[in-house]
């Protein structure tokens, strides 16, 4: 009966677990504006429409009002007298609660011969960004998604939640974890002088390994904050790396800027083929726009529920990682054996906890400690 009980507390976690990342995976794959119409101004014009058609389902999202006021956070940066690091705080800050956000991508330049642009891609969620820790020179934010969707006959279906990206904010930061390409990222010592006056964003994935880290300047000017980091690697996205294995890296730059009604972030990504940091060739540009517009009345008590049960678990994958980046060594990260994967496992994991499957704080730690030495590789040179 034991075996029986284990091993059904398993699949049902791992069932969950599949669950979510098949949301995370499809979900947000579809669109809930009306698909048949190109939203994009420069999207290869005189390319046959339907090849043009962005990537996506029908799905329809419940609902939604949007905010009729400004954020607090984003009255406060508007006030006269502020420093400059005061203001930079309050603009990171601003990015924090419920949204409404978009996601359009488009390849606008190709650098092979022949190229045949692919089909552009939008998405969309509804997601509450959490303050994680709030200190005088580091802003953590987590992103998780609470999905209502509308049926055929109109009924409300959810919430699916699902943990979404994070990232961190520091205020002059001298160590950097760089992606390096092929699954590595090495560690990159910065000088004092260089970093004065910046913050970095560190961006990690759904279950808390790195994804990339730059560092910029917050500019305000004209009632307008927007910070933009330096040139970047990261890997495939999650949009791309299912039915690309054409470029090993996307190397661009970030650019967040803050408004009355949320944020948006802009990206201009080069995709290059290249190893440990060095481009061998480039096959196209593409230019990203995400929108995070403020919502009222959506109902994230789901996502409360999900942070308030796994936070703690959460805290010590964190914990975990911090180590790996202070060893100062460079790691990769890549599939067992098995065949399985890092990101896979650790949700399971973590659906086994939110379930209640799984309490014990010194087996959470174990469990914790088996996926590190399973999937996570450090290097000694």
């Amino acid at each position: 009966m034991a075996n029986s009980l284990n091993f059904r507390s398993l699949f049902t976690a791992c069932m969950g677990a599949f669950i979510l990342l098949f949301l995370s995976l499809e979900v947000l794959s579809e669109t809930s504006a009306t698909p048949d119409v190109s939203r994009y101004t420069f999207s290869w014009p005189y390319t046959d429409g339907d090849e043009m058609k962005p990537r996506g389902g029908t799905t329809v999202g419940a609902p939604l009002r949007l905010a009729s006021t400004p954020s607090l956070h984003w009255t406060e940066l508007q006030a006269p007298n502020l420093t400059k690091k005061a203001k930079d705080r309050l603009a990171i800050l601003a990015m924090q609660g419920p949204y409404r956000a978009s996601f359009d991508f488009l390849e606008s330049v190709g650098y092979l011969s022949p190229y045949v642009p692919p089909r552009p891609y939008q998405s969309w969620g509804t997601e509450y960004v959490y303050v994680v820790r709030e200190e005088e020179d580091f802003i953590s934010l987590q992103h998780i998604l609470v999905m209502f969707m509308q049926d055929e006959d109109e009924k409300i279906k959810g919430p699916f939640v699902i943990k979404h990206w994070r990232q961190d904010w520091k205020f002059e930061n001298t160590l950097l974890i760089e992606y390096k390409g092929q699954n590595t990222w090495l560690p990159l010592q910065l000088d004092k002088e260089k970093v004065r006056g910046t913050w970095t964003q560190a961006v990690f994935q759904v279950d808390d390994s790195p994804r990339y880290e730059s560092f910029g300047r917050w500019a305000h000017e004209g009632g307008v904050s927007t910070w933009e980091s330096m040139k970047t690697w990261r890997p495939l996205p999650r949009r791309e790396f299912s039915v690309r294995d054409d470029y090993d890296a996307l190397v661009g730059t970030n650019r967040h800027t803050i408004t009355p009604s949320g944020w948006i972030h802009e990206e201009r990504n080069f995709k290059a083929r290249g190893d440990m940091g060095k481009v061998s060739s480039i096959i196209a540009q593409e230019l990203g726009f995400n929108r995070y517009e403020r919502i009222e009345g959506h109902d994230f008590s789901a996502g409360d529920r999900y942070w308030e049960n796994t936070g703690v678990f959460w805290g010590l994958v964190r914990d975990k990682w911090g180590k790996v980046f202070r060893s100062e060594k460079s790691f990769s990260i890549s599939r067992a054996e098995d065949d399985t994967s890092m990101l896979f496992s650790m949700m399971a994991l973590a659906n086994s906890i939110d379930s209640g499957e799984l309490s014990d704080e010194k087996g959470i730690k174990e469990e914790i400690e088996k996926r590190f030495e399973k999937y996570v590789q450090i290097h000694d040179k």
